[in-house]
């Protein structure tokens, strides 16, 4: 998967900044998506391999099946990776892409395992107080594990804050066998 990426990223650093420079991020987005979509679909995903169907070809039809507008960039950038057969990259670069316009709006994903159901007002009270550590505004999205036996685990990039019972229970008996 890093190479896919490692291919993906100047690419998606391209759209980013095409994209801010036209104050057109959740456009382009959108878009993106879309055109990922499109790509993944196993119909389609047959045809980038073959040799029969023209880079132009493949462009025409990604930008007419994803059907977002982006006017004349957008048609540039799907023709630029049907010719350098790069299509298949979209869903690469389309998660790039959403990367990069997070940081750009000060937005930050997290991931919230608990051992039960969050409401509404624990999962307010999370947010607040993950919004005054990182700086930006959250975006949660919650799981349940019951294993956790209490507590929760939350996960924003290379940051982890484990508050669950379990983890807490094996430390003990580490420390208690040690």
């Amino acid at each position: 998967m890093a190479d896919r990426l490692t291919i993906a990223r100047p690419y998606a650093r391209a759209a980013f900044e095409e994209a801010r420079k036209n104050g057109g991020l959740a456009p382009w987005s959108d878009a993106l998506q879309a055109a990922a979509l499109v790509v993944r679909d196993p119909r389609v995903a047959t045809l980038l391999g073959d040799p029969r169907v023209t880079p132009a070809e493949l462009a025409q039809l990604v930008d007419e099946i994803a059907a977002v507008p982006l006017g004349e960039p957008g048609a540039n950038f799907v023709r630029t990776l049907a010719d350098n057969h790069r299509l298949g990259y979209l869903p690469e670069i389309a998660e790039l892409f959403g990367t990069f316009k997070d940081d750009a709006e000060g937005v930050a994903d997290v991931s919230v395992t608990s051992a039960a159901a969050l409401d509404a007002a624990q999962r307010a009270r999370i947010a607040a107080a993950l919004e005054r550590r990182l700086r930006r505004k959250v975006r949660l999205h919650c799981q349940i594990d019951p294993a956790l036996i209490g507590g929760a685990i939350l996960r924003s990039g290379d940051l982890v804050i484990d508050g669950s019972l379990r983890t807490r229970l094996d430390r003990i008996a580490y420390e208690l066998t040690a």
